[in-house]
């Protein structure tokens, strides 16, 4: 089978590179990662056992699956007839080998590298795309041929299947790591049935369901650990694969493999809303978000490939109306060396390649990008924007003190404000259920009301009760004699029957890695800026540990929103880092928004644009630095091709460079802007 130059396109089905370029995949490649769970959905299978996949754009996208010494094939029989006939033509000296005999010869040695570019240059010309790389190569080796020069004709082919090639192998590669992320979610899973082990599918589990994993198992789906504890590798999700243990009631994620004991995990969440699954969907998505430099040589070779095509025809017809001692032949020759030189592959294949070597170096490490375009605008971030609770800090809060009027019953009111809290999911509401222990449901909450920024509020007994902060006692007008800007740690205010009781100071730890993530982002010479709506006391505290001069609390929603309006007023490319719900509206405002995926909430992290999987701030500077170093290499690698291709085009046209010196320029282009977009792969972030 030989290589098949069709368009290029990622796992998920979106275009990887310029509409005039792709190949076929192998095992490593497209067409199994489509399949991945069993099935080809959109792929029509024909006679030998090929599958085609049609796309939007009308293109039929064969995927073929060989080892790379199946894809060399072609080129190996090509090389070898070549090899032989240039060593009949210049050292053995035979005399049958002239004529018809050698023409054929050379024919042969074509028809390998050379029939599916024409093929395919037929098939763009139908479709209406006239100027492909396909006709330029086309074109180039049969007018080598028309001119009586075989072997340069035969080589040019060659070396364009080899490039090509390595092309496919190159972006194998770089899918290496996101095709080992989609290998972790299991097909099927062991579910207890009357206690009894079954196996069964993973998408028909349903929620509630109790999945028995043994050790080396992977867990196919989100759930609670019902065991007292477990050991996990997570590697699937954080890109770290360190154990991680987990104890009863906690939440366990698909793609997690269990290390040690035989654990029950109950089903939470449906195959399809996994978290795990969300990642998958993000991942396959991200190259149908275009980087702007990637959209440019799109559109930049649409317009160049003709423009070039017309010039090959002026050096070899315009030269008849000015030179004395005109040759068609040798200017066609120029016009042919000037085709196969301005053929634009090194740019269509390596910058895309360079992004998406980017996006995969990133879910390396733990990272998702949406798309490219988000590599580009994070390597321009002048300004970091971050929340404090469960980002900075670890957002696991414990009580310190309970400071309540002795003229009311602690226990008692203690109680209801648990069963009050029941109604939250904030992490301040998790650490006073930790203290007082299990809800007492003998109480009875009437009139339960969420005040956003504030607290809540209920009737108990008759009375109002009131659970939030000091701005939610001024709401209400309850009279306090404490000053909250004395108390350092996040203060719990209760009134209750319209009198202030005290309250509840509960203090949160900052992450290990929070003072290296700021210390990293100086580095970059990028800015930090700390919004919270916790209190400007604990805030300020934060902030100070860490060495961020800029840091606001006792902030709503809407104000975090006004704060970043006004740092982007100042034309600073900001970056906003959060996650929970009311962080949603500050993310979808910033240039960059990037989500804490292992805690954060789910809406977080939809309207986020670079998610980290496992909370760790220090990651936030990783990928400011995956971005600029992609798109470091990407402009490496346009500059290089333009350089060299305009230096040897102004030989060609000129008559000095030869069809050799052009398919090496162009293929050697090529592969270094190839292996220079792989590079990324390698780099340590």
């Amino acid at each position: 089978m030989t290589v098949q130059h069709k368009h290029k396109y990622d796992e998920a089905g979106a275009q990887l590179c310029c509409t005039q370029t792709t190949k076929i995949y192998n095992q490593a490649g497209a067409q199994e990662l489509i399949g991945h769970q069993g099935k080809c959905e959109g792929h029509n299978h024909n006679g030998d056992g090929q599958a085609q996949h049609t796309d939007d754009d009308g293109h039929d996208h064969a995927h073929v699956e060989g080892s790379p010494l199946k894809l060399f094939t072609p080129a190996i029989i090509s090389f070898v007839l070549l090899m032989l006939a240039i060593a009949l033509d210049n050292w053995v000296l035979q005399s049958w080998f002239q004529g018809w005999v050698r023409s054929v010869w050379y024919v042969i040695a074509y028809i390998p590298v050379g029939f599916p570019v024409i093929k395919d240059a037929i098939v763009s010309i139908r479709k209406g795309d006239v100027f492909s790389e396909f006709f330029l190569m086309a074109i180039a080796t049969i007018g080598a041929f028309a001119i009586g020069e075989y072997p340069e004709g035969v080589a040019v082919m060659l070396f364009y299947a080899v490039g090509e090639v390595f092309q496919t192998l190159a972006v194998s590669r770089a899918k290496g790591n996101i095709k080992a992320l989609l290998d972790q979610r299991p097909d099927e899973v062991t579910v207890l049935i009357n206690n009894q082990p079954q196996i069964i599918k993973a998408e028909n589990v349903e929620i509630g369901s109790i999945i028995q994993l043994k050790p080396g198992e992977k867990l196919g789906l989100d759930g609670e650990l019902l065991s007292d504890v477990a050991s996990f590798n997570t590697a699937a999700l954080t890109g770290e694969s360190k154990p991680d243990s987990k104890s009863k009631g906690e939440t366990v994620l698909a793609g997690m493999i269990n290390l040690n004991t035989v654990s029950l995990i109950k089903v939470t969440t449906a195959y399809t809303d996994s978290k795990l699954s969300k990642i998958l969907e993000l991942v396959q998505n991200a190259t149908a978000q275009k980087a702007p430099t990637e959209l440019f040589i799109r559109k930049f070779a649409k317009v160049y490939t003709p423009i070039v095509v017309f010039l090959a025809i002026g050096i070899c017809l315009l030269p008849a109306l000015f030179v004395q001692d005109y040759v068609f032949s040798d200017w066609l020759y120029r016009a042919l060396v000037f085709l196969v030189i301005s053929c634009p592959c090194a740019l269509v294949i390596s910058i895309p390649l360079g992004y998406f070597g980017g996006i995969g170096a990133a879910s390396r490490n733990g990272i998702l990008f949406k798309g490219s375009n988000f590599l580009d605008t994070l390597a321009n971030i002048q300004h970091v924007v971050m929340d404090k609770t469960g980002t900075m800090t670890e957002g696991v809060f414990q009580v310190q003190e309970v400071n309540f009027d002795t003229n009311f019953d602690q226990a008692e009111i203690l109680k209801m404000v648990n069963a009050l809290e029941s109604n939250s999911t904030h992490p301040v509401a998790t650490a006073i259920h930790q203290y007082v222990g299990e809800v007492d449901h003998n109480i009875r909450l009437d009139q339960v009301e969420e005040i956003g920024g504030h607290g809540l509020q209920a009737t108990v007994d008759g009375k109002q009760l009131l659970v939030g902060n000091f701005k939610l006692m001024d709401k209400f007008n309850i009279r306090y004699d404490v000053d909250p800007a004395t108390i350092v740690y996040t203060l719990i205010a209760v009134a209750y029957g319209g009198k202030f009781v005290g309250y509840i100071t509960i203090a949160d730890s900052i992450k290990t890695d929070a003072l290296e993530t700021i210390q990293q982002l100086h580095k970059l010479n990028v800015k930090a800026t700390m919004l919270s709506g916790d209190k400007s006391t604990v805030v300020r505290y934060v902030a100070d540990q860490l060495g961020i001069d800029q840091a606001y609390g006792d902030l709503l929603p809407e104000d975090k929103v006004n704060k970043l309006k006004e740092i982007k007023a100042q034309n600073q490319r900001v970056a906003f880092v959060g996650d929970g719900v009311n962080d949603a509206p500050v993310v979808a405002l910033s240039d960059v928004g990037i989500a804490m995926g292992g805690l954060g909430s789910d809406a977080t992290i939809e309207t986020a644009d670079v998610v980290i999987q496992d909370d760790k701030p220090s990651k936030i500077p990783v990928a400011i630095r995956i971005g600029k170093q992609t798109k470091r290499v990407v402009w490496q690698n346009i500059t290089l091709a333009f350089v060299v291709k305009g230096v040897v085009l102004i030989l060609g046209a000129g008559g000095i460079a030869t069809m050799w010196e052009a398919v090496f320029a162009d293929v050697g282009v090529s592969l270094i802007a190839i292996l220079n977009a792989v590079r990324i792969q390698k780099m340590k972030f």
